[in-house]
């Protein structure tokens, strides 16, 4: 018996493996394929969320009302749409009798043109998850600029930003975008609902209005490097390191080689000229800001951060969509890229791989628990 046990188990094991095999060389296959006949960059992919809170909102009262309540609630709500269309209309007709009357003979083609038109006014949303690198910046540089190419006067942009800071020069790049909508004339608004710290307020200073959550972590107006130096481990072990450089300040500090006190000098003050940099393009966005006090490295809440005008006002992402949503129509943006499968199975695998070790970490920490 144990020995047929054992033959299966070897069995499933082989078949396993050429399975896995068989999937890797595959994945291999195709992804060579795309290479050779490469798929569009991605696609952007809009979503009113009008329609979709609404929708929600009709799932929740069909479950919770009784038919009669539910009637009567969609009765209401279609007499209430009819009405505020009325409404629309007449202020538009209103507005376009208004033109025509101040308008000349001569300037009646430009009036035109600047007739209201019949559509609402829109808020386009986009998300930005920042890391280290600032990876979101390559999908919003796209979003911006579909936003940008069919948005209209009086349109505006909203970004949910979520970063804790990362490299300079990434960053500096994720707010140069927001700076584009800006400058094309658009209101740009921040929601921060979780943090926006170092880099992130580097991004969040550019808009014309800030809100956060009262717990949202803001601030953290300062430069940090840090590298560990393994040179007197090498030479313990006897290995000879060398390092050439033309140029006195090409390598200021190094990881293997010995540093030297005029190199961490020169480090140090480019840390002081990047802030100096940082500071001055949060002056030139949020002059009202007192920078002796926030500039000093130290993150604050909401609720204080507002004190210290780093924002304007406190509150949710959620909360200005469903405000916008009274008199505008909300859409959210995403840019996506199609991911070859090789990549797709990867990234699944390690989700997988990291699930079940939360799973068992949290398994194990409730045995000591109730131990």
């Amino acid at each position: 018996m144990i020995e047929f046990i054992a033959e299966y188990g070897l069995f499933l094991l082989k078949t396993a493996t050429i399975i896995i095999g068989i999937i890797v060389i595959l994945a291999m296959i195709i992804n060579a394929g795309h290479r050779q006949h490469p798929v569009s960059r991605g696609e952007i992919k809009v979503t009113n969320l009008g329609e979709t809170i609404k929708d929600h909102s009709q799932t929740i009262k069909n479950e919770v009302m009784s038919k009669h309540q539910y009637k009567q609630a969609l009765k209401q709500e279609k007499e209430d749409d009819k009405k505020r269309d009325k409404e629309e209309k007449q202020q538009l007709k209103a507005q376009k009798k208004a033109t025509k009357q101040s308008a000349s003979d001569s300037s009646s083609e430009k009036s035109d043109q600047e007739t209201p038109s019949e559509d609402k006014t829109r808020v386009y949303v986009i998300d930005f998850d920042g890391d280290i690198e600032a990876s979101d910046v390559e999908s919003m540089r796209e979003e911006i600029t579909a936003i940008l190419s069919a948005a209209n006067k009086g349109d505006e942009v909203m970004v949910r930003l979520k970063s804790p800071g990362g490299m300079v020069h990434s960053y500096g790049l994720a707010a140069s975008q927001l700076q584009r909508i800006r400058q094309a004339g658009y209101k740009l608004t921040i929601a921060v609902d979780e943090v926006a710290a170092s880099g992130g307020y580097m991004m969040a200073c550019v808009g014309d209005n800030i809100t956060a959550a009262p717990f949202a972590i803001i601030g953290s107006i300062g430069v940090v490097a840090e590298l560990p130096n393994f040179n007197r481990l090498l030479k313990k072990a006897n290995v000879d390191y060398e390092q050439h450089t033309a140029g006195d300040y090409k390598r200021t500090l190094t990881m293997f080689g010995e540093n030297t006190s005029h190199g961490r000098d020169k480090f140090k003050e480019d840390l002081e000229d990047t802030h100096q940099l940082f500071k001055s393009f949060i002056n030139q966005n949020r002059p009202q800001l007192d920078l002796d006090t926030v500039a000093t490295g130290e993150h604050w809440y909401g609720t204080k951060a507002k004190e210290l005008g780093l924002i304007d006002e406190l509150g949710t992402s959620d909360d200005l969509i469903v405000k916008a949503l009274d008199d505008k129509e909300v859409y959210a943006v995403k840019y996506t890229i199609k991911k070859p499968i090789s990549e797709r199975l990867s990234v699944s695998l390690t989700r997988g791989v990291e699930k079940l070790l939360t799973k068992l970490i949290h398994r194990s920490s409730r045995q000591d628990l109730f131990k």
